[in-house]
């Protein structure tokens, strides 16, 4: 106790003299490690714990002031301070400003993204629980119970793209929050208001974010950065609890968001907007892992499910993902559904109810021992009436028009008036076997979907860190190709999805009608769509008569048509890569029993080009110097 009373006694004798000595080395520090000068004009003690500074500022060398605050007053918690743990207790700034800056290539912020290296190297093992607890210690710490703040304004500028908050005023007294934000971009302003419960000490708030004027809250700079438009009226978030017991911390709360719209390319075509959505979360951290625990609840609209997910390191490096959707009437799901992100859902209504369980794991040592699952159980599940993607009209006559880079082609009649449509019975038995082969293996006996395919293609996007296989069946080209345009957006997938559910597991179209439309709607070369038009085109034949040769032929092109002629060589042979691919396909046939071994009349039959297709491949004098500009991979991946 004495010890204490010394050093509480020394600390106000020398305290001036040791806040000088504390501001020059933190200046020496950030003029050592970062480059920068680091200023305080006036600094002195008020009473017996507050602090007043003035003129801050931290400015890096050759670039642009990082932070300029005019006059800042706090008190520190002496007895935390005794225990080595800095606890402020009231915080006041008036005038100042914050900002990032990226001018070309320089970053005012750049020195302080860089790793200390004298920060020890990490082994991989770190306990999460134990460290994530001590950084929010730390950083609630740092929030005041008593904060005034006025004027102090947030600058972004990456090359012109600019965005400055502004808060007017923001203070924390009796735990109640309360700010006013004067926002302004190079393309709106607006004013913002936060304002709840907060309670740094004991680990809680409640915190609302919405917008003074009337209208919604735009999302500032992702729209220059990124052409990403979002807005949303209002967002929650609530913490209600951090725990740490057990070597377990626990973080219990909820986030909701009203009316959020986004806008992207790469998402949809239009709008998307999620009218309501609230997310119940508990998060667990344990030495090993980090997890979202499957009593977490998301709920959109009127859907709600439960997500597990899980990050973990005790031995290997696993991922793991769960998703659950409790009995859910099918109606509620559809009209559920994010306006934009489901425009041929839109009118749709179904009765009954269904279940939904998605199981997902990868071991990142162990990527082929991926798991997983997908299972939907439905009951009385039935569509009663369909929005603009009907999927009965393939059982008829109909128009199809396909859209490339968002050009709507010509139209193509889908029926017998079309002198070029083919019936299966016209067309060549080998054509069918070298598509299924190609293509799809398993169109007769799966719904739509393969799990083993989707499995192997994420195995090999993510050996590859990108995307570089698909899973694509007969069923999702057809749905695509009829009912989508080929947009490569989220929302085009999403629904490509659902419809494919709902074509194969509704009885709609029989699995022979699926592949007659398929092969006469298929795009087989520039501006040649279907079987009919594709066998004039490369052969001058009818379908019935192609031979094996041509049958293969045709099916390895399906995936780029446009570029059959890279097939070929300067002397209107196989390239080598496409010689492969079809000693490959021929003896797979031949295991499968697709094509008897001592069927070998397809041998002695060269593949000739003698439709208007010859025009476009380049037959020239062999040249030793050619080089093939085209690149095309010799790669053939099934």
């Amino acid at each position: 106790m004495a010890l204490i009373i010394i050093a509480i006694i020394s600390f106000f004798v020398f305290r001036e003299s040791l806040l000088k000595q504390a501001i020059a080395k933190t200046s020496a520090t950030i003029k050592r490690d970062y480059n920068s000068t680091f200023t305080i004009k006036e600094a002195a003690f008020d009473g017996l714990t507050g602090i007043q500074l003035s003129g801050m500022t931290l400015t890096p060398h050759h670039a642009d002031t990082l932070f300029n605050i005019n006059k800042m007053s706090t008190s520190i918690n002496l007895w935390k301070l005794l225990v080595g743990d800095v606890q402020l207790g009231t915080l006041h700034i008036k005038n100042g400003y914050v900002q990032l800056t990226k001018k070309g290539s320089v970053k005012n912020f750049a020195a302080f993204l860089k790793r200390d290296s004298k920060e020890p190297a990490s082994d991989g093992k770190r306990d999460y629980a134990d460290f994530t607890y001590r950084i929010i210690a730390k950083v609630l710490n740092l929030v005041p119970t008593d904060m005034n703040i006025e004027n102090l304004t947030f600058k972004l500028d990456d090359n012109g793209k600019k965005a400055n908050i502004a808060i007017q005023k923001l203070t924390l007294a009796n735990k109640e929050l309360e700010t006013a934000i004067n926002v302004k971009t190079n393309t709106f302003a607006q004013r913002w208001k936060i304002k709840g419960f907060a309670d740094p000490r004991n680990k809680k708030a409640d915190i609302r974010f919405f917008n003074r004027d009337t209208g919604a809250i735009k999302v500032p700079y992702f729209d220059e950065r990124y052409n990403l438009i979002s807005s949303f009226d209002s967002i929650r978030l609530n913490i209600e609890n951090i725990d740490k017991s057990g070597g377990e911390l626990h973080i219990d709360g909820y986030t909701s968001i009203a009316n959020l719209k986004i806008n992207h390319k790469k998402i949809a075509s239009q709008d998307v907007v999620i009218k309501n959505a609230r997310f119940d979360y508990r998060l667990l951290l344990g030495s090993s892992f980090v997890s979202i625990d499957s009593s977490s609840t998301v709920q959109f609209n009127k859907v709600k499910f439960h997500p597990y997910l899980e990050y973990q390191t005790e031995e290997d490096t696993i991922y793991k993902l769960k998703v659950q959707i409790p009995n859910t009437k099918a109606q509620d799901f559809i009209s559920s559904l994010p306006d934009g992100l489901f425009t041929n859902f839109q009118g749709m209504e179904a009765e009954g109810t269904f279940a939904y369980l998605l199981q997902f794991e990868f071991n990142k040592n162990n990527p082929n021992a991926l798991i997983f699952d997908s299972n939907l159980k439905k009951e009385n599940l039935k569509i009663t009436k369909y929005g603009q993607a009907n999927l009965t009209k393939l059982n008829g006559e109909f128009i199809y028009r396909a859209i490339i880079n968002n050009v709507v082609q010509r139209p193509v009649l889908v029926g017998n008036g079309n002198p070029n449509y083919s019936t299966m019975d016209q067309i060549a038995p080998y054509l069918k076997k070298c598509v299924l082969t190609t293509e799809d293996p398993s169109f007769y006996s799966h719904h739509g979907f393969i799990n083993e395919a989707f499995k192997q293609s994420i195995i090999k996007n993510i050996k590859t860190k990108k995307f570089s296989r698909g899973a694509s069946t007969i069923s999702m080209q057809l749905i695509k190709n009829v009912f989508l345009t080929r947009e490569k957006t989220v929302s085009r997938k999403l629904e490509e999805i659902l419809l494919v559910y709902i074509l194969e597991n509704n009885r709609i179209v029989s699995k022979e009608r699926m592949l007659e439309v398929y092969f006469n709607i298929i795009e087989w070369g520039p501006n040649v769509y279907g079987i009919g038009e594709a066998s004039q085109y490369y052969f001058q034949k009818r379908p019935i008569d192609l031979n094996f040769n041509e049958c293969l032929f045709l099916a390895r092109i399906i995936p780029s048509p446009r570029r059959f002629m890279s097939q070929f060589n300067d002397e209107g042979q196989l390239r080598d890569f496409a010689a492969k691919q079809v000693s490959f396909l021929t003896n797979l046939m031949i295991r499968r029993g697709l094509l008897p071994i001592e069927d070998t009349i397809y041998k002695t039959q060269p593949l000739y080009i003698t439709g208007p297709a010859k025009s476009l491949i380049k037959v020239k004098v062999r040249d030793t110097t050619a080089v093939d500009s085209l690149g095309i991979s010799d790669e053939f991946d099934f």
